[in-house]
């Protein structure tokens, strides 16, 4: 690319951005890279990895309400973050996050850093998140690539392989390196991921509002809606649970997942790999609790990117007062004390609904599952 097409195609999409920007808490002033508050840029970019921006929004706002500083981040105990965090998914973010924090207030004195060679020394920062921290927050001269950057490289630049090929992936790192300008660059890069977001979209691009449409190498040759590739979709394994809501009085069981895997660290009813048929006494084995009046409550599906649950909900009571280390009796309107994955916010929710129908105030307990969260 030309200098002289390079500083047309900068010069058109600045002026795009500027009356077409999205209105998002995180950023600063248009035109005013200095205003970027680099800790609220750390943790949006932590939020929007995987998940949309409509869904990150109230997280984002309430997160910083709680945690204005990074300090107190780094000083709040996990499972306050994982609490406030319940529902948006990706819990590994989370605790990436805290630890981040931990690190810059550790080895940074509590400053964000403003280069990419340093960003990348925080848990959860690779190339795209330093690369995004480093030029909105302090305009470093920093080239970024998500979905919607590569996108709109692959279009402009007529790229028909698959982006997330590790060759093509390469190839698209340098021309968005290559397309950097020398100052804006913060809000270059914001502008090529609105701009990726907005019009030039996955399915039917509004190529006919789009600032860089004289630029573009597929809709000149009239492939903008075949570039990218679909990519085949694979079937998802199906995993199936038995979840067992166990109440000794008014209280009920919990235990605490382990430190590592899927949804670590989160709290849940009892659950086990699913037995067919379940019965209260193969149950009490597997939980170690004998337990009775065992019914069915009903069942939970839960889609994941790799991966779909079925959870069997049952309810069952029991005289014991045994309880191991990582359990805890709770009353249902203390749940919402309990960072807990979106699948067991729906099983708490069943169990408000069909103990409480009288009493809707109840049903505030447990906060319902943010719709498109993990």
């Amino acid at each position: 690319m030309g200098n002289g097409q390079k500083s047309g195609l900068v010069r058109r999409l600045l002026e795009w951005y500027e009356h077409n920007r999205r209105d998002l808490p995180w950023r600063q002033t248009p035109g005013s890279e200095a205003d970027a508050d680099p800790y609220a840029v750390l943790v949006s970019e932590f939020m929007l990895q995987q998940t949309q921006v409509a869904t990150v929004t109230p997280y984002f706002l309430r997160f910083m309400a709680q945690f204005p500083a990074v300090a107190n981040l780094a000083a709040a105990p996990l499972e306050e973050i994982l609490r406030l965090w319940q529902g948006l998914g990706y819990y590994r973010r989370a605790r990436n996050l805290h630890a981040a924090a931990k690190k810059i207030v550790a080895d940074f004195g509590g400053r964000i850093p403003d280069s990419t060679t340093d960003l990348m020394t925080l848990p959860g920062v690779g190339r795209y998140t330093a690369g995004a921290i480093a030029s909105i927050a302090f305009g470093q001269r920093a080239p970024i690539l998500d979905g919607n950057v590569a996108r709109v490289l692959c279009r402009l630049r007529k790229i028909c392989a698959d982006p997330t090929e590790l060759r093509i992936r390469k190839q698209l790192w340098q021309l968005a390196e290559e397309i950097l300008p020398t100052s804006s660059v913060g809000q270059f890069n914001s502008a090529l991921m609105d701009l990726g977001a907005t019009v030039c979209t996955q399915r039917n691009p509004t190529c006919t509002e789009c600032p860089l449409s004289r630029y573009c190498q597929a809709h000149d040759a009239g492939l903008q809606n075949s570039i990218p590739p679909a990519r085949q979709s694979r079937p998802t394994p199906l995993v199936r649970r038995s979840t067992i809501c166990i109440s000794r009085g008014n209280r009920w069981l919990i235990e605490k997942r382990p430190d590592t895997g899927r949804w670590a660290g989160l709290w849940q009813f009892p659950t086990i790999e699913n037995d067919r048929p379940a019965t209260a006494a193969a149950l009490s084995r597997k939980i170690g609790l004998p337990i009775e009046n065992l019914k069915g409550l009903g069942q939970i599906r839960h889609a994941l990117t790799h991966r779909r649950y079925i959870f069997d909900v049952f309810t069952a009571t029991t005289r014991a007062a045994s309880r191991k280390s990582n359990w805890q009796w709770a009353d249902l309107k203390g749940l919402d004390r309990f960072p807990m994955s979106r699948p067991q916010l729906r099983i708490a929710a069943m169990i408000l609904a069909r103990a409480f129908t009288a009493s809707p105030r109840y049903l505030r307990a447990v906060p319902s599952p943010t719709a498109g969260s993990r």
